[in-house]
């Protein structure tokens, strides 16, 4: 299974449309995942002609996106839970493992930094923004290959 994972996309003052790096990614994707602030529900929209989209809210969401805060999701028997903000860096694995006790990986956004960090066997995954980088060298996204339950690959990828 190829997931892409999105954050932090800021439409429409970022986002105007899929950009085509970002398109060349979710061309063949099974599922996306949003981690939040993507601003106007349209773009859940214009993803979801790739693929299932699952997403959550992030604090710049508008009215008409329709996500919730947090969400736990089982993907062929890997458990992802998925959150906007994480809170402050120290501390955040500790805390996303007690927040999420059940899920093998948790995705956030927010920071608009990239991050991808495990310890035995729980990982945090946060894909950036690939249309806001602030003080990043790319804009970027996620990609995630699950096989049999079992997350075999996560990569981030720069988009610009």
């Amino acid at each position: 299974m190829k997931i892409v994972v999105l954050s932090d996309t800021h439409a429409p003052r970022f986002w105007k449309a899929c950009p085509p790096r970002v398109a060349d990614q979710l061309r063949g994707a099974d599922l996306i995942l949003h981690a939040g602030d993507v601003c106007v529900g349209g773009v859940l929209d214009e993803l979801a002609a790739y693929a299932p989209v699952h997403a959550v809210k992030g604090n710049n969401d508008g009215p008409d996106v329709h996500a919730p805060e947090t969400l736990e999701l089982d993907l062929g028997g890997l458990r992802v839970a998925m959150i906007h903000d994480s809170g402050p860096a120290k501390g955040r694995l500790a805390r996303m493992r007690a927040r999420f006790p059940d899920a093998d990986l948790v995705v956030f956004g927010h920071s608009h930094i990239p991050l991808d960090e495990s310890s035995g066997g729980f990982r945090i995954f946060n894909p950036g923004s690939p249309t806001d980088k602030r003080r990043q060298p790319h804009g970027t996204l996620g990609l995630l290959r699950v096989e049999d339950g079992t997350l075999v690959e996560a990569a981030i990828v720069a988009v610009t």
